[in-house]
């Protein structure tokens, strides 16, 4: 299922790459979706990256792979939080290079394995850091999804698309339409729902250690809060005897 459908979408999801796209154009038109993990509190939706990893399964990975990102860390607490059998279940459905074996040779996949990269032509772009190819992020990738306006022309013998996100033409085909999947948790699957998970879910690809980093901002500003305030109270009431010496005889 996964291979069929990802084999319509020949050149695949959101291609950020110079054989893609040629140049952004000046009046691109990006959305600020409000995802759950913006701002300095923000955090994954465990529920929204499993979701996202259902659309990337099913709609990408059969031209896209993710070589930077380990099955193992689909577990994460502050990331998808898949069980340990639901990640060696989901590892299993996937064929690595086997490096024991012959040249060629592989084997199902394990939970310390990488999402591996398909064998296809065009050489699609892995999508690992797609949420940082761009200025803008998930943003970006989720106005992109929904920015096809239905503009279409030819040049020489490819077919351009018009998107606003992308502020031109480009040369991929809108990869998603709605109802591309059919989520495990009965989520409505419109096209922005779908574009929203698959942005979020390729945000933690790229970020998946984003909540403690932001967790650690936190404690040390709270940390340097209480420091300059308790250097302020002794500087006051090291200079209060200096100027007042009389209210401390």
């Amino acid at each position: 299922m996964r291979l069929s459908i990802a084999s319509v979408l020949t050149v695949g999801l959101i291609a950020f790459s110079s054989a893609s796209f040629a140049a952004g154009g000046a009046g691109q038109k990006i959305t600020d979706y409000d995802f759950s993990f913006d701002g300095m509190l923000g955090a994954y939706d465990q529920a929204q990256l499993q979701r996202g990893f259902q659309v990337y399964e099913a709609v990408c990975s059969g031209c896209h792979g993710m070589k930077h990102v380990a099955f193992r860390t689909l577990a994460d607490e502050n990331g998808p939080g898949f069980s340990d059998a639901a990640v060696k279940a989901i590892a299993a459905n996937y064929e690595v290079a086997d490096d024991e074996g012959n040249p060629g040779d592989t084997r199902p996949g394990k939970p310390f394995d990488y999402f591996p990269t398909p064998d296809v032509g065009g050489n699609p772009p892995d999508m690992s850091l797609l949420a940082k190819a761009r200025n803008g992020g998930a943003d970006y990738i989720y106005s992109l999804l929904l920015g096809y306006t239905g503009e279409e022309k030819e040049l020489g013998d490819v077919t351009l698309y018009e998107n606003s996100a992308y502020g031109g033409y480009l040369n991929m085909a809108p990869p998603l339409y709605g109802d591309d999947v059919e989520y495990a948790d009965g989520t409505d699957t419109s096209l922005e729902q779908v574009s929203a998970d698959i942005s979020a879910f390729l945000m933690w690809a790229a970020e998946p250690k984003l909540v403690e980093r932001k967790q650690a901002g936190v404690w040390s500003m709270t940390f340097l809060i209480f420091f300059a305030t308790l250097v302020w109270f002794t500087n006051r009431k090291v200079w209060a005897k200096i100027k007042h010496p009389e209210n401390h005889s």
